[in-house]
């Protein structure tokens, strides 16, 4: 069973020589979608999550909705284990895999090939295991030779090509996806929207940040807004 719990859970950083600064405070608060809660000496503080609680579990495929900087992909990395909370609990329970931004875990000297290695080793897979999602990534990507380069020498969405390959090459027990899914030329969407589907249909934990509500409505069955970093739950039949 996968399950991701958040018993009123609130992430706080700081943001350091910025007191007196009002322009950078500003472009504090529209960077992070957080409420610059106090100033202490030189450090002001950033509520990126506030008093956020919610309970998913199998079968759960959710949209966060937001403007930019609402806090979607603090969430997602919150949900991941990235980000600590500075106070309030979180139970999460199955293999995660994430897809946060391009580039992430990458080495760009490396080969897409020795990446992919690597990339399933982050998420769990043994060696072999890891080996044996060549086949299928090399026939998804349609990257070719590419696979045989540095990482370096990749366009944004080669990289984001391979990385979501990699990412959905086994069915995790969570998947925790940010908008670029909906990057990519036709025929890259069709794919990857087919994969998608098939790992929601295998009843697991499905979180997506997205700012297309015709994929929110395809893809999820639950809604979660987030506001400087308050969250409310909403029907799917209301957004818009």
């Amino acid at each position: 069973m996968a399950e991701i719990i958040f018993d009123n859970v609130t992430l706080r950083y700081p943001i350091f020589n910025s007191r007196g600064m009002s322009l950078r405070n500003q472009l504090v608060r529209i960077a992070t979608g957080g409420i610059i809660e106090s100033s202490v000496g030189q450090t002001t503080v950033v509520t990126a999550l506030k008093n956020v609680s919610f309970h998913l579990k199998d079968g759960d495929a959710v949209g966060l909705v937001g403007h930019n900087g609402a806090g979607k992909s603090t969430l997602l990395r919150t949900m991941a284990g990235i980000y600590q909370p500075a106070s309030g609990t979180i139970k999460r329970q199955g293999k995660v895999a994430t897809v946060l931004e391009i580039g992430a875990g990458l080495e760009p000297e490396l080969s897409g090939y020795d990446n992919i290695i690597n990339l399933g080793m982050m998420m769990g897979l043994s060696l072999e295991e890891a080996r044996a999602l060549i086949p299928e990534i090399e026939d998804f990507t349609e990257l070719g030779g590419f696979l045989q380069l540095p990482v370096r020498t990749y366009s944004s969405g080669m990289t984001m090509r391979l990385m979501f390959a990699v990412a959905t090459g086994i069915t995790p027990e969570i998947l925790l996806l940010d908008e670029m899914f909906s990057t990519g030329d036709a025929g890259f969407k069709e794919k990857s929207q087919a994969r998608i589907q098939k790992i929601i249909d295998a009843a697991k934990i499905f979180v997506f940040a997205s700012h297309d509500m015709n994929l929110i409505k395809n893809y999820c069955n639950r809604v979660f807004r987030l506001e400087h970093g308050s969250l409310e739950e909403e029907s799917i039949e209301t957004i818009a």
